[in-house]
């Protein structure tokens, strides 16, 4: 997968769900990027982790030997007419951000869902009305950044740590549309 020298993107193994998962709990712990608040067992994480990987790609990205952050994509809805298009998550350990690992997490992200056939990425995005220390308008920024448009948009629909939030639908098209498409196949790493 990706490689650089300190870099390495690969897919996600459910030996790495423990990893993972700590990165998770920070984020349901102190921030609105989130709207989950419950933290998962590392069994629940994993449990989630075999369910999208029976399909869909997941990828974490390791620096110096450590994981530091995953991507992955999941189901949009499920309704078969909406079979190309997912969601797609990223989340990267807190202190490892800014550095390239999101971007390169979600360029073999992209890369793999193309070879599914799947045409169209979302993002669905927790968003302030003005930053400030649970939630900012970083990730939002990030996707925007990547090529992802404002696609729908929800006023205080989340409320967590005594705040409304709201959050917004972003989406990226990976592939041309056309009127008979192949049905997506599942991911092969």
């Amino acid at each position: 997968m990706c490689k650089n020298s300190k870099l390495v993107i690969r897919p996600a193994t459910i030996s790495d769900a423990a990893a993972l998962n700590a990165i998770y709990s920070g984020y349901i712990a102190d921030t609105a990027i989130t709207f989950e608040d419950d933290i998962l067992t590392d069994g629940q994480f994993a449990a989630r982790m075999k369910d999208i990987m029976a399909f869909y790609p997941y990828f974490v990205a390791e620096s110096g030997g450590e994981i530091v952050g995953y991507a992955y994509a999941g189901k949009f809805k499920n309704r078969s007419a909406y079979d190309w298009s997912v969601e797609s998550t990223v989340y990267v350990k807190r202190g490892a951000q800014r550095r390239g690992t999101g971007s390169a997490l979600y360029a073999a992200l992209e890369e793999a869902l193309k070879s599914q056939g799947i045409i169209n990425m979302y993002a669905c995005i927790a968003v302030p009305e003005r930053d400030d220390e649970y939630l900012t308008h970083d990730s939002f920024n990030f996707h925007k950044k990547l090529g992802f448009k404002t696609v729908g948009t929800f006023k205080k629909c989340g409320c967590k740590f005594g705040r409304w939030y709201g959050m917004v639908w972003m989406q990226k098209q990976l592939s041309r549309h056309v009127t008979e498409p192949a049905r997506p196949q599942p991911y092969r790493a």
